[in-house]
């Protein structure tokens, strides 16, 4: 499992980006911990990763939402 900031480091993303994705839902049923902060798997930052893609190649919020919702 991984923090918070271990995911910014990994994804290249800002920790203000990643909780950003996470209260507008585009990283899908984040767990928490005991002290409730969230912590990430393979699977979230593979998936984060792949935000980060999409949002280079300029895919809007709404857009990724969108894909999300296709994806599950």
């Amino acid at each position: 499992m991984y923090t918070m900031m271990q995911v910014c480091r990994e994804t290249n993303m800002t920790y203000q980006a990643l909780k950003y994705y996470c209260n507008e839902g585009l990283i899908p049923n984040v767990k928490r911990d005991g002290n409730n902060r969230r912590i990430f798997d393979e699977r979230d930052i593979k998936w984060i990763k792949d935000l980060v893609c999409l949002k280079k190649c300029g895919m809007s919020i709404q857009e990724m939402k969108d894909y999300l919702a296709l994806c599950l």
